[in-house]
């Protein structure tokens, strides 16, 4: 009760967040439930379970982003005010999750109501039954297997958001950590290069093989390998772990060579925010390297993406976007008390603005020119 007491008094933006959470949640829940009645009308193809593990892909770019969310909700700041009624930092971030539960669910449901109104299976409204033959409708549907795929979009966004959030224990007799010490850097660089490499070796090795060993997609693409899909994850997670080092590298770049107050300042936010927004960007440089790579190859050949593929592609573009903006703005909140401090002696707000535009600038410099390194290189083995 007091979760929803608090999203009365929420401002607007904060809202629109959650209700995109819920919109990521439907889309996920309708990709499963016409997986779900693929199954029902194919009884016989093995190929059910493949396009299953297909919707793994949005099902992680939704649950990241609800994350994202939840970091950012204001609710999970703690309060003097609310730690005096018993409300700290745990009982904070349990009312977070509850919130990514109840967005999740509202989406699910969503899902399923949809679901069923184009089966047919609901009447009264515009559309009754326009994909009746595309989902089974004249297979009954298995309740509990539906509803146990609809739980997973909310289970899984509420368990990573409540981990996300649990407060960091300190050691007995240990000294917190000043709120100002540096952040520490980036160790994951080394082994998202090599996780890269690994990934770009197993889709040229998976491209040569027969194209008897296909992993379908939910649409209609029943060409790809179920070696390219794991190495595509490999490079995904290669990029993500590299995102924060390269960001770091970044940022001392740009305080190399006599810099400026402008460009000083600009190399020292990266330095301290490539923790936050660097693992972002790799993974929206891996679902960009992606679609380059899809595109391409449409181009080049038939045109096998079938609609509920489009509608995994968007939902990944999405989320990852917006967990991308999500975790800047996580990254402003956290340095609003260094940008008023600033403010307070005397900085022109033209250079803290400028030094804004410079890191957009040497990011995009950066990460543009990689994401299509990555995407040549994918494509390099299919069309030699």
């Amino acid at each position: 009760m007091l979760a929803f007491r608090l999203a009365r008094g929420t401002h607007p933006l904060v809202l629109l967040r959650r209700l995109m959470v819920a919109a990521a949640s439907a889309g996920v829940g309708f990709l499963l439930l016409c997986t779900l009645s693929y199954a029902l009308a194919h009884p016989t193809d093995s190929g059910s379970g493949l396009r299953l593990l297909w919707c793994l892909i949005p099902l992680a770019a939704t649950v990241h982003f609800a994350v994202a969310v939840a970091r950012t909700d204001p609710s999970t700041r703690p309060r003097g005010g609310l730690s005096a009624v018993g409300l700290g930092p745990a009982r904070l971030g349990v009312l977070a999750a509850v919130s990514t539960a109840v967005a999740g669910t509202l989406g699910s449901a969503v899902a399923l109501l949809l679901f069923l109104h184009l089966r047919g299976d609901l009447t009264g409204l515009p559309f009754d039954g326009a994909g009746a033959e595309v989902l089974a409708a004249g297979r009954p549907l298995p309740l509990a297997a539906a509803l146990t795929l609809l739980a997973l979009v909310p289970l899984a966004s509420t368990a990573a958001a409540a981990v996300a959030l649990r407060p960091r224990r300190v050691k007995p007799g240990a000294e917190p950590e000043a709120p100002d010490a540096p952040a520490p850097a980036p160790t994951g660089l080394p082994w998202g290069v090599a996780l890269i490499a690994a990934g770009l070796a197993v889709e040229t090795y998976a491209s040569r093989g027969t194209p008897r060993s296909p992993l379908p997609l939910p649409g209609q693409f029943d060409g790809s390998s179920s070696g390219v899909l794991v190495g595509w994850a490999l490079t995904a997670l290669g990029l993500a772990l590299a995102g924060p080092g390269i960001t770091r590298f970044c940022g001392r770049v740009l305080q190399s060579v006599r810099p400026g107050a402008t460009r000083l300042l600009a190399g020292r936010v990266l330095m301290e925010e490539s923790g936050r927004i660097g693992r972002p960007l790799g993974v929206v440089c891996a679902v960009a390297s992606a679609a380059i790579a899809a595109s391409t190859l449409q181009d080049t050949g038939p045109h096998p993406f079938g609609p509920l593929t489009g509608l995994g592609a968007v939902l990944v573009m999405t989320c990852t976007t917006a967990t991308l903006i999500t975790a800047a703005l996580e990254a402003k909140q956290a340095r609003a008390d260094t940008t008023k401090s600033l403010r307070r002696l005397g900085t022109p707000t033209a250079t803290l603005r400028n030094a804004t535009a410079i890191r957009a600038a040497t990011l995009l410099t950066v990460f543009a020119p990689l994401t299509w390194g990555v995407a040549a290189l994918a494509t390099l083995p299919f069309s030699a």
